[in-house]
């Protein structure tokens, strides 16, 4: 399955390297094909030197460590694409859209009312409880 993560869940990531996070990431690097779109990158990015210029480093490391499928797309026209809530969001839900992935996984509640087949938006604990739970036993 190709699954792509949003900002939030990376930069939980990053700053609580102890959470279930981390094994539902090493979850989907060994199981399937992680995707970060470079909007998200960006996104990520900014947060990090504008919120916590003292973990840019953990950042960087993160970035640089971790196996993934660099996505990019430029286009954000949002006739073709479905409704969001919060418009800064869509470029993430069309770089879902468009890299073909199977799973959206956000804990931004903006997702959770769109109306699309694929990709599958999903909370990281629905993730959790459907792929991982033979992992956690």
């Amino acid at each position: 399955m190709r699954i792509i993560l949003d900002a939030n869940i990376i930069i939980s990531i990053i700053l609580f390297p102890k959470s279930i996070l981390v094994d539902m990431v090493k979850n989907i690097v060994l199981n399937e094909n992680l995707i970060l779109c470079q909007y998200t990158i960006n996104e990520i990015k900014d947060i990090f030197i504008r919120k916590f210029p003292n973990k840019i480093n953990e950042m960087e490391l993160f970035l640089n460590k971790i196996p993934y499928e660099l996505f990019i797309y430029e286009e954000t026209s949002n006739n073709k694409y479905p409704n969001i809530r919060d418009i800064n969001d869509l470029p993430v839900l069309i770089n879902a859209i468009e890299s073909k992935s199977d799973i959206l996984i956000t804990g931004d509640k903006d997702f959770y009312d769109v109306k699309i087949k694929k990709p599958r938006i999903m909370k990281p604990r629905d993730y959790i409880d459907e792929y991982m739970q033979k992992e956690l036993h």
